[in-house]
């Protein structure tokens, strides 16, 4: 659909030059090509929120439980966990700890807990260090559909490297950043594997809901 002239001349002002200048560019300076690729890139950031939705919550979920498996009901404030969480390596960096310390002080339950925790604290529970303390017993338990050709120490390097990339391209879209310069069918299968790893089910019924990949084709 055409733009208006108002919105030619409005919406540019209104997305924030600096924003805007990142759609000029990729159109050849083209106004209104740069506003075709603006509602794309918003299209397509509204239509993965449901497969990152699915994503989250299946992870955070299952790793949970995992934990749980190994340090009982109250994780959330158990010492030994808390004290496994790598730590960062500068001041600036996520600290998975204080992250959960800060919650267990605030929030009454587990559960509360596990929905308050950021993305990032799940991705930290994938790295090496937890192979002895959860993953070498759990991992089969809670991602029954992880490649069986792989070791677990590869399954969960795998996760923790999907879940880096997933994450990131869940903060720009929450922060608006631009997407059309990712490789959104990579990133969308990482997500269905990850789901696919807990419940092929769950994957499935999310590949029937998401609009993603009927909208990469329409890139103005």
């Amino acid at each position: 659909m055409p733009f208006s002239h108002a919105e030619l001349q409005e919406l540019p002002d209104v997305i924030s030059a600096p924003r805007f200048a990142t759609y000029l560019q990729a159109t050849g300076n083209d106004r209104e090509r740069a506003l075709a690729l603006y509602e794309w890139n918003l299209d397509l950031s509204s239509a993965l929120i449901v497969p990152l939705q699915v994503c989250e919550v299946a992870v955070h979920n299952d790793i949970a439980k995992a934990i749980e498996a190994v340090h009982g009901m109250n994780w959330p404030r158990n010492n030994g966990f808390i004290r496994s969480l790598p730590r960062p390596k500068r001041r600036t960096d996520y600290d998975p700890a204080s992250d959960l310390t800060a919650c267990a002080a605030r929030l009454p339950t587990t559960g509360k807990i596990v929905a308050e925790l950021k993305f990032a604290f799940w991705e930290r529970v994938f790295t090496a260090g937890q192979d002895s303390r959860i993953w070498n017993a759990h991992f089969r338990t809670y991602f029954p559909g992880s490649p069986a050709g792989q070791s677990i120490a590869q399954c969960r390097a795998t996760a923790y490297a999907d879940l880096r990339i997933i994450r990131a391209l869940r903060n720009r879209i929450a922060h608006h950043e631009p997407i059309f310069t990712r490789n959104i069918a990579d990133d969308y299968q990482r997500i269905h594997n990850i789901i696919a790893w807990r419940s092929q089910t769950a994957a499935t019924w999310m590949d029937n809901k998401q609009s993603v990949l009927a909208l990469l084709p329409q890139r103005p």
